[in-house]
């Protein structure tokens, strides 16, 4: 061989040797290739992200994420703090100051950041304008039902017009406004008599009242807030089986949580929306250049430190032109709400399923990208409709474990659809043909709910429907027959209905009052009373078993013996135990 060539094939094994040698110490000496790309909130590119945003990192544990830098085109750097999520898949940047409208926001990465260039990338902040201050609506009248032992519940009437076997067990659930009654959270039996309600505070309303679970346990969750036309600004309740608070779910990024949604997911998150009055170009719409759009905002939180891990903003993703929804009056200071976002739902494949009522669409959106997969209805829908397939203004898109997208169809008075009523719907999507067609619907006579309402798939396959506007709830058989039929006296609307088991156990004691010589209990939130025993006796320390009564309703009377002075009650279950027992009351003379 040739000194040269010996030469090349000397430098050639040194190469092989210290590459094999750098691929040797890889492991143990921490080095690595480029990192595992990320996700981000505010999106990359995004134009709308709010002043007060923290910014999201998605896809690493925090001890990966390295060095990140923030600066705004007008407020300069911006320091923070690195705050890593409960999963440990992420982190949250959470600057020191807010931003500035209408600034650029530029964030610097070591990272691979999904759709960024050398770990860094851009998004842009919203200038907000004032949302209007909440109006509260006329009381217009209606029947309400009024309790000695509780005389601060005083609630709306129900009427159980239709009740039949084979019904689905467990209790209903609504928060029925704007009537004579509380605005507030209440639980009916079957009998359409009131289990448990609390009043909303003072000059707030409550919507979305349900059942869910939080690390395996059953809670009731509600939004309680102010509202303007269909626009909340609250915050989420969740309470335990025994009604006490576990906490309050708050959107993140400096908004305000909406009426429409919130949703608790497997991983112990929440699902939010939030209304956002920003100043926008509205031309498009025949508006002005400097108008006011409302901003449809997706949030998912994590529940235990409030940190948002996903934001998805509508006007990022959906046109202007592509609403329905006529201009206000005054688009300069009134909101342009052009989308009306209502529902947010976690599909088969852990996407979201997000409603647009004023669009007449639905839309399949990716839960890292925030990209739109699919749109199903509205002018530029991805699916043609089959005969009877389309809506309009609807509510509560969710995925069935069939496949079908359902939904509450409002038909409302400016529908496309002739017969002007609602239905719960069910489509059956052919994504590769590109075909929606009706897979089942429900309807109850002529009922027309314009506004709010919902459709629940219950696990026994049954439907529930809350027909929102209209004042009443339906459980539907799987081949349409109605099985339990309910209204809410005139002058209410209640935005979703549901129906579920619940074992409630109220720490507080039973409630009794004594009206002549009657004695009146209440147990408000049991719900295994089957019984309820009276005792009584000289003084308190003397009380004996007295007389007894099936539970009669909300309110059961028993009445008191002659000789008694002082008498208490005592709740029993269905097996005969002690639920729960009175204080004392002395009888009057």
């Amino acid at each position: 061989m040739k000194r040269g060539a010996v030469a090349i094939a000397s430098v050639l094994f040194v190469v092989a040797a210290a590459v094999a040698l750098v691929l040797l110490l890889r492991p143990d000496e921490g080095t690595a290739g480029p990192p595992d790309p990320v996700t981000v909130s505010p999106a990359l590119g995004g134009r709308w992200a709010s002043p007060k945003t923290e910014i999201s990192l998605r896809g690493l544990p925090a001890s990966r994420l390295g060095t990140i830098e923030v600066s705004g085109s007008q407020s300069g750097r911006h320091p923070g703090k690195l705050e890593a999520h409960f999963d440990n898949e992420g982190a949250s940047f959470v600057p020191d100051k807010p931003f500035d409208p209408r600034e650029e926001v530029k964030v610097s990465t070591d990272l691979t950041v999904s759709g960024g260039r050398d770990g860094d990338y851009r998004f842009w902040v919203s200038r907000p304008a004032p949302p209007p201050p909440p109006r509260t609506a006329d009381r217009p009248g209606g029947a309400v039902r009024r309790y000695a032992t509780a005389p601060d519940l005083v609630t709306p009437a129900v009427e159980i017009v239709k009740k039949e076997p084979g019904r689905t067990p467990g209790y209903v659930f609504i928060a029925p406004k704007r009537g004579s009654g509380i605005d507030g959270p209440m639980i009916l039996n079957d009998d359409g008599d009131l289990v448990w309600a609390r009043k909303a505070p003072e000059n707030e309303e409550a919507f979305d009242f349900r059942t869910q679970s939080y690390k395996g346990e059953p809670v009731l969750t509600w939004w309680e807030g102010t509202s303007t036309v269909g626009v909340g600004a609250g915050e989420g309740v969740m309470l335990d089986s025994s009604y006490r608070e576990v906490m309050r779910i708050r959107a993140g990024n400096g908004y305000r949580a909406d009426l429409h949604e919130m949703l608790i997911t497997p991983r112990g998150t929440a699902l939010l929306l939030a209304y956002s009055y920003v100043h926008a170009d509205l031309r498009d719409v025949r508006g002005p250049e400097d108008g006011v759009a409302i901003d449809g905002v997706v949030q998912e939180v994590d529940l235990e430190t409030g940190h948002v891990l996903f934001e998805w903003h509508s006007l990022d993703h959906v046109a202007l032109d592509e609403s329905h929804w006529p201009l206000p009056e005054d688009p300069a200071k009134e909101g342009y709400d052009y989308a009306h976002l209502n529902s947010v739902g976690i599909d088969t494949d852990g996407d979201l399923l997000v409603n647009g009522r004023h669009t007449w669409a639905a839309y399949k959106i990716d839960r890292r990208t925030g990209t739109v997969r699919w749109r199903l209805g509205g002018k530029k829908s991805d699916f043609n409709f089959e005969d009877g397939a389309a809506f309009a203004y609807q509510h509560d898109v969710r995925r069935r474990g069939d496949g079908a997208i359902t939904m509450f169809d409002n038909a409302a008075s400016q529908s496309p659809q002739p017969g002007k009523r609602s239905r719960g719907l069910a489509l059956e999507l052919d994504e590769g043909n590109g075909t929606a067609r009706v897979a089942d619907q429900y309807v109850n006579g002529q009922l027309l709910g314009e506004t709010q309402g919902n459709m629940q798939v219950l696990p026994n396959g049954h439907v529930f429907v809350g027909w929102g506007a209209a004042p009443a709830f339906t459980e539907f058989a799987p081949d349409g027959r109605i099985l339990l039929d309910g209204r809410i006296a005139e002058g209410n609307d209640n935005y979703r209905a549901y129906r579920a088991r619940w074992t409630g156990r109220p720490t507080d004691p039973p409630a009794l009052v004594v009206e002549g010589r009657e004695a009146i209990a209440s147990f408000n939130g049991a719900t295994g009373v089957d019984r309820w025993e009276l005792l009584a006796g000289a003084d308190p320390g003397a009380v004996r078993l007295a007389g007894s009564s099936a539970r009669q309703g909300f309110e059961t009377r028993l009445p008191i013996p002659a000789d008694a002075r002082v008498i208490a009650v005592r709740a029993l279950g269905p097996r005969g135990g002690t639920l729960g027992e009175s204080e004392p009351v002395t009888v009057g003379g």
